[in-house]
């Protein structure tokens, strides 16, 4: 596939993604949190209520971030393609690797977070223990998933822009 099919198809699904997946997630984890609070007092509402609401207001700040600043961003790569492949490779290709670097220190932290939410539901009798443990296995498996995605997507962008760069005589990596 030529590098600009791979570059736009790779931003598509970032912007897809976080539009359709990352935004409506954070949404449905702050109601979560809201409905928690709603219907239940004590520490199993709260254990459930914070996760959630911290959690959810990220996503939705990162995902309306991504999708809105998506277009922008595949605009100027172009722009930069079009006058200087080489330019683009300089740039382009250190950050997609510090972003594929950054997804392994994401996978641990959902890791030890979904850890974390296994061992307060088996090991604590507090409420807000039986609340948090849930919450959190729930926020890990969301973060397992979108970066899942979004990973898997990385992968096929960063040997384009490796290949790119092999073809202007930038440095491989």
């Amino acid at each position: 596939m030529p590098f600009l099919e791979t570059m736009q198809a790779y931003f598509r699904g970032e912007k897809l993604e976080a539009l359709f997946f990352i935004f409506p997630a954070g949404i449905a984890l702050v109601v979560l949190a809201a409905v928690a609070l709603r219907v239940e007092r004590g520490g199993f509402a709260w254990g459930v209520a914070v996760p959630c609401a911290l959690f959810g207001l990220l996503a939705v700040i990162t995902g309306g971030v991504v999708a809105a600043r998506t277009a922008g961003q595949v605009a100027a790569l172009e722009r930069t393609y079009a006058d200087d492949p080489a330019a683009l490779v300089r740039v382009e290709l250190p950050r997609i690797e510090k972003v594929n670097a950054d997804f392994r220190t994401y996978f641990v932290a959902f890791a030890v977070l979904a850890a974390a939410g296994l061992a307060l539901v088996t090991l604590v009798r507090a409420g807000w223990a039986r609340g948090l443990g849930p919450a959190l296995l729930l926020v890990s498996a969301i973060g397992f998933l979108v970066d899942g995605f979004a990973s898997r997507r990385a992968v096929s962008y960063t040997v384009a822009l490796s290949e790119l760069a092999q073809r202007h005589g930038e440095p491989g990596r």
